[in-house]
């Protein structure tokens, strides 16, 4: 007597997974339904009823033909309907915030970029992020009920249960803070949270030179150092969220202790405040320099190729991060590590000698295949990477009813009051990236 009723629930299921598949082959590129149906192996027929469907409720439209390659036959194309919802990506550094209103192709409607100390605590920081989403929802005329999703990026490991910032090394004041629940209560919307360095690595999969390659470490060097790692095209975060802390390997037992308590850690050498620190005393014993006092990052980036003692600070630096990731290759063998963060701007100098250090340390299997680069995606990685995160929740099975229901509101305004205005300055699109169905 049970299997009969379950059937319903179980071609329920199937037709949702069917959906979101097709949206994501439809965030990939423009598609006729016969090459929907082909892709995913169904008939023309049930590919039909779904795509009604998904017109129905905003999210796709039909645009321009194309020929068959048969006389007298020409094919309609369906897109995705990428203004149908909004999202909100948020980076949170430890000196900055970057806060951008995205349409459904991850590209830019409205952009805030302000200097914040992450230590200020979180009430100030709530408070910041509630009157910058204001701001860019203002400008790109998008009201709150359009944002589907918000997603957040923190310098520090997030339980993936709770959405609890636990024992920040860099967010003193931090620990603990409920920061998933706190914000959905300041915006009134759906939030999502994670560490930076795993949305760096989702960033890379799904908008990088190397996009669709399933097994990637994201490297993200800057005040604290931590990796983001996707195996088989998915983000292990271990069993709370803590995985891919590199920054707390201990490179050195007897060496210096850095800021997670562990002596001769990976930061205690390489990370941002040290590097500046090395340098002066390294200046004030004698090194000889053309660097003006007192010593600054930027100055150290802008003239690590010129200055004699940026360059070997550079390449000090690189050995130090080589070793720690030597490690990650002989335990995950990956394709690829992408370095970012603000050590990356160093550039050829700090790449090499992380590449010679790394490499020469790991076992031949591990390291013939493997490409150690750096990330061309700049600042953008962050807001990236969170809209990347929020894609990956929406175009599933169980994302789709939320995204659904954000739609159908977004196109009764449409229809009430005609299309949003253009804005009047957007950043230049980022192209999309062929999809890696692993990472959903």
């Amino acid at each position: 007597m049970s299997a009969p009723a379950s059937a319903p629930l179980d071609l329920a299921a199937i037709r949702a997974r069917h959906t979101a598949l097709l949206l994501q082959l439809l965030w990939e590129r423009d598609r006729a339904r016969v090459d929907i149906a082909r892709d995913l192996g169904m008939s023309r027929s049930a590919i039909s009823s779904i795509v009604s469907e998904l017109i129905g409720v905003g999210l796709v439209q039909e645009g321009n033909t194309r020929g068959s390659g048969r006389a007298g036959r020409r094919a309609t194309l369906l897109s995705l309907n990428a203004r149908a919802a909004a999202l909100l990506a948020i980076d949170l550094g430890a000196s900055h915030v970057r806060m951008d209103l995205m349409d459904l192709r991850c590209r830019t409607l409205a952009s805030r970029t302000v200097p914040h100390e992450v230590i200020s605590g979180p009430a100030e920081t709530y408070h910041l992020l509630l009157r910058l989403a204001d701001a860019v929802q203002r400008e790109a005329h998008v009201p709150a009920d359009h944002v589907a999703l918000v997603g957040l990026g923190v310098p520090g490991p997030v339980d993936q249960d709770t959405g609890r910032v636990i024992r920040p090394p860099n967010m003193p004041g931090w620990d603990g803070e409920p920061v998933r629940e706190a914000l959905q209560r300041h915006l009134g919307l759906e939030v999502l949270v994670d560490n930076d360095a795993n949305l760096g690595a989702q960033a890379e999969a799904r908008f990088g030179p190397h996009r669709g390659v399933s097994d990637l470490i994201y490297v993200k060097a800057a005040t604290g150092i931590g990796a983001g790692v996707l195996l088989g095209g998915r983000l292990h975060r271990g069993v709370r969220g803590g995985a891919g802390e590199i920054g707390h390997i201990s490179i050195n037992e007897q060496g210096p202790v850095g800021r997670s308590g562990n002596p001769g850690s990976l930061e205690s050498y390489a990370a941002a405040q040290v590097l500046v620190a090395t340098a002066e005393a390294r200046r004030a014993a004698g090194a000889p320099t053309l660097l003006t006092d007192p010593v600054t990052l930027p100055a150290l980036v802008r003239h690590a190729e010129t200055d004699p003692l940026a360059r070997e600070l550079w390449e000090d630096v690189g050995h130090h991060l080589g070793v720690a990731i030597s490690t990650a290759l002989n335990l995950f063998n990956p394709a690829v590590v992408v370095i970012g963060g603000r050590l990356a701007e160093a550039g050829p100098v700090f790449l090499n000698a992380v590449r010679s250090s790394a490499l020469s340390r790991t076992m031949q299997i591990n390291a013939e295949r493997t490409r150690i680069d750096l990330s061309t995606l700049g600042g953008d990685a962050g807001v990236l990477g969170a809209g990347a995160m929020m894609l990956d929740q929406l175009l599933t099975s169980s994302g789709l009813p939320h995204l659904y229901a954000v739609s159908r509101v977004s196109m009764a305004a449409v229809h009430a009051t005609g299309p949003p205005p253009v804005p009047t300055s957007v950043p230049t699109p980022h192209p999309p990236a062929l999809f890696s169905g692993g990472t959903l």
